[in-house]
């Protein structure tokens, strides 16, 4: 991983990620929005975001190693907070490693990527995302919440954990659901007093108000998303068995766990997350599928605790075996990771089938396009182009706090269709202010002015006065 963290493969919401720290670099207070020319909030302005926005203006390091510096630390976190996390689960000294190797590639023999969502390959495209880290916070969170209840902690810790949570909700909101599904569970299954009730709930105050007093953006207002977040999250629930088969080996050793402790936090935190999947599934709420983390984490912990929690020695063995034989099968339905490392032509061929390759960027444009230009771009390329700096007309994701979302990606859709009057597609760029154009090779303009060629037959035009 700390060799994919060099090449630092680009695909999904990495260009959002480095517009973010690009606007914050260049305005920490009023940065705006990361994607277009406009004064609105993002709820991508998190605590994290904001520390890597001051590292990269005191530094002057460009965005893209940023990122790979907050790679290594979410990186760190997730390791020493699964480590952590496990070690309140179960004292054999095996059970971390096997836990990490479970959360890696006990998923299924189907290739699966998504924020929030740590397969190896996933893991590996995301590792410089904000989910990441509020992932490894998340475990360190659950580790010390389960101290907390245990052994009766006093208020300093408990409000500690107020903040922490709040945090992790205001880093990436849907790690929040998963992490607040398990510090549920984790409270349940010890059952605490009234006192541990009281702390509690001074914990939770403290936090809605850390949520209520963020200033980048209205926390609360995230449950208004429209139904173009429902539309994005329908895949979660596509091919559940081929993503995620291997899983349910975890779902037996959450089964013999709950026979052994029927409070026991780990099918609790299950329990939960399966039902708030199941809940969105059923009402058409397909964004709370990204609550599944809170399903598939405590299974596979369970399955790697289960190779020292079994009873007899035969037992533990062929538990291990099983296992064992899992990994090897979700470890090869992720093999092609190696590719992010290794140039394609020197792997097997056989491993080299399995291998996806990154998206190529915008850095093409770069000697030309200036911070803060405006660029005409259909939806893909405006995921990337504003990484290095420039706005795109329209964003390349759902932006609730965007009034004209709607207006913007009509005029895009207006623009590059053909039957569009020349003179309206000349409006449209005088309205948005367009400074350049990025298109096929046929989009020749008497206003356009081709100043050279990228990837995929792509041009970079400049708009004339």
């Amino acid at each position: 991983m700390l060799l994919v963290i060099v090449r630092l493969p680009w695909a999904g919401d990495l260009g959002m990620h480095a517009a973010t720290v690009q606007r914050l670099r260049h305005s920490l207070l009023h940065p705006g929005n990361p994607l277009v020319d406009a004064d609105t909030p993002s709820p991508y302005y998190s605590p994290w975001m904001l520390v890597l926005g001051c590292v990269a203006k005191l530094s002057g390091l460009s965005v893209f190693v940023v990122l790979r510096i907050a790679a290594v630390v979410g990186l760190g976190l997730f390791a020493t907070g699964v480590w952590r996390y496990v070690r309140t689960l179960g004292a054999h000294r095996a059970a971390p490693a096997l836990a990490l190797l479970s959360l890696l590639f006990l998923w299924g023999t189907t290739l699966f990527n998504w924020s929030g969502f740590v397969g190896l390959n996933s893991l590996a495209l995301t590792v410089a995302y904000p989910s990441v880290f509020a992932l490894g916070l998340s475990f360190h969170f659950w580790a010390w919440l389960t101290r907390a209840v245990r052994d009766g902690a006093g208020w300093g810790v408990w409000l500690g954990l107020g903040v922490l949570w709040s945090l992790i909700l205001l880093s990436h909101q849907f790690t929040g659901v998963v992490a607040s599904l398990g510090a549920l569970a984790t409270v349940v299954a010890a059952r605490p007093g009234r006192a541990v009730l009281l702390r509690l709930g001074a914990a939770l105050v403290l936090g809605l108000a850390v949520l209520w007093l963020w200033p980048y953006y209205d926390f609360f207002s995230l449950f208004s998303a429209g139904a173009d977040l429902e539309a994005i999250h329908r895949p979660l629930y596509d091919d559940l068995a081929g993503r995620f088969g291997l899983v349910l080996l975890g779902v037996a050793a959450l089964v013999l766990r709950w026979r052994r402790d029927r409070w026991d936090p780990l099918a609790l935190f299950f329990v939960f997350g399966a039902l708030v999947f199941a809940a969105g599934g059923l009402s058409g709420h397909y964004s709370w599928g990204r609550a599944l983390p809170a399903a598939l984490i405590p299974a596979q912990l369970a399955a790697a605790l289960e190779v020292a929690a079994a009873g007899a020695r035969s037992v533990r063995v062929a538990w291990a075996c099983v296992l064992g034989a899992a990994l090897a099968v979700g470890a090869w339905t992720q093999v092609g990771t190696a590719g992010y490392v290794v140039d394609r032509g020197a792997l097997p061929s056989v491993v080299a089938s399995k291998y996806h390759t990154p998206w190529v960027g915008y850095h093409w444009i770069t000697p030309w396009v200036k911070y803060g230009d405006v660029v005409m771009a259909t939806t893909y390329p405006s995921r990337q182009i504003p990484a290095y700096g420039p706005y795109t007309v329209a964003p390349g994701y759902p932006d609730i706090f965007l009034p004209d979302e709607a207006a913007r990606d009509t005029a895009v859709r207006d623009y590059f269709d053909a039957s569009t009057p020349a003179a309206a597609r000349r409006d449209i760029l005088r309205r948005y202010d367009v400074h350049w154009v990025v298109a096929g090779r046929s989009a020749a303009e008497p206003w356009l002015k081709r100043v050279t060629s990228g990837p995929a037959n792509q041009v970079l035009y400049r708009v004339l006065p």
